[in-house]
């Protein structure tokens, strides 16, 4: 059975940007042992019921799920990341429509798709979507983000949480490594120890 890392993130969560980054810096190595990333967008407030933000990034995660189900992963994915860009790096309100339709633009989605990508956000299948995607999580026991359900190539599935847990993630996985970084499969020399 291959491997599976599901991972939980919310664009409000810096964790959870290098948690991403990692993982897609490492897929081509984790996919030469067969394990499969795939990211979901969860709602982090609804997770961490404690948290109470000012603004609402509900909308950034809405399009998200709307952006996943209509356009290549790889494109998919580069939004996410540039979602957490514009709201650490450069400090921008991604809240704002205008702010979230410029994110858009700036990853070389039409104008005509960004009407598509906004308008998601308020239509009830990707409010649905993005509650069913946090009730998934809190039913595997999040707790925050970023959270990831893997899966082994036994078919036995343990939660990890957070973007320092990689070395643990990859020991469960049964992959060789050196300190975090995965090596790829024909290339180790050793079992991974800590």
């Amino acid at each position: 059975m291959p491997g599976k890392i599901d991972a939980y993130v919310d664009c409000v969560s810096p964790y959870s940007y290098y948690a991403t980054l990692y993982l897609r810096k490492n897929r081509k190595a984790l996919e030469s042992y067969g394990i499969e990333i795939e990211f979901h967008p969860v709602f982090l407030g609804g997770i961490n019921i404690s948290i109470q933000s000012k603004i609402s990034l509900k909308q950034p995660q809405r399009c998200m799920i709307y952006i996943k189900l209509n356009f290549p992963r790889e494109k998919y994915e580069t939004t996410f990341l540039t979602l957490w860009e514009w709201m650490f790096y450069k400090g921008i309100d991604i809240s704002k429509p205008e702010n979230l339709a410029e994110v858009f633009r700036s990853n070389g989605y039409s104008n005509s798709e960004v009407g598509e990508i906004l308008a998601s956000a308020s239509k009830p299948e990707f409010k649905e979507a993005l509650t069913a995607n946090t009730q998934t999580a809190l039913d595997k026991g999040a707790y925050g983000a970023p959270w990831f359900w893997v899966r082994n190539s036994e078919g036995k599935e343990e939660p990890f949480f957070g973007s320092d847990r990689f070395a643990f993630m990859w020991m469960y996985l049964g992959l060789p490594f050196q300190d975090i970084a995965i090596v790829e499969k024909g290339k180790e020399k050793e079992k991974s120890r800590l």
